[in-house]
């Protein structure tokens, strides 16, 4: 890498191959959680993920690049502990508040990618893409609120 141009491709690439594998992820947190709001809450994201996925590769197409060919380690090592967790032998409360737990890591991880994302977009001068980055920003944001209350609001009293 020699310029910015070149770490904000790589930042993109990155970040579909984190998409990828919280799209394959998610299924399998959603068929864990044993509280019906939880279960939808992972289900809804998993759409907006493939949007995100859909939005980055056209992203990649408008800057000529190939989102492919990164393995974005930090997601994968995210949802290795999320599998992990999902063995643990638990309470179904407690594997819920778990659950969330998990998913906030990988939310605020994303939220950390995006942002700067969206700052590198600015910075290159395409505002546009930007504003594309930024649309999922938002989402990856809204993501973490609706864990956030769901955890604050019942599952982690249900834990305790």
């Amino acid at each position: 890498m020699k310029n910015l141009k070149d770490l904000f491709e790589h930042q993109l690439k990155d970040l579909y191959s984190a998409e990828s594998q919280l799209i394959e992820a998610l299924p399998k947190m959603a068929k864990t959680a044993k509280d019906s709001k939880l279960k939808k809450a992972f289900e809804s994201h998993l759409e907006e993920t493939k949007e995100h996925q859909k939005r980055i590769k056209e992203i990649c197409d408008e800057l000529g690049i190939k989102p492919t060919g990164e393995e974005c380690k930090a997601m994968k090592g995210l949802i290795k502990e999320a599998e992990e967790f999902i063995k643990e032998d638990a309470e179904e409360d407690v594997k819920d508040a778990g659950l969330v737990a998990e998913a906030q890591r990988v939310e605020h991880y994303e939220i950390s990618g995006y942002g700067t994302a969206v700052r590198y977009a600015k910075e290159l001068g395409h505002d546009d893409i930007a504003k594309k980055l930024k649309k999922t920003l938002d989402q990856e944001y809204g993501a973490d609120q609706k864990l956030n209350e769901l955890a604050e609001g019942r599952l982690n009293k249900e834990a305790k």
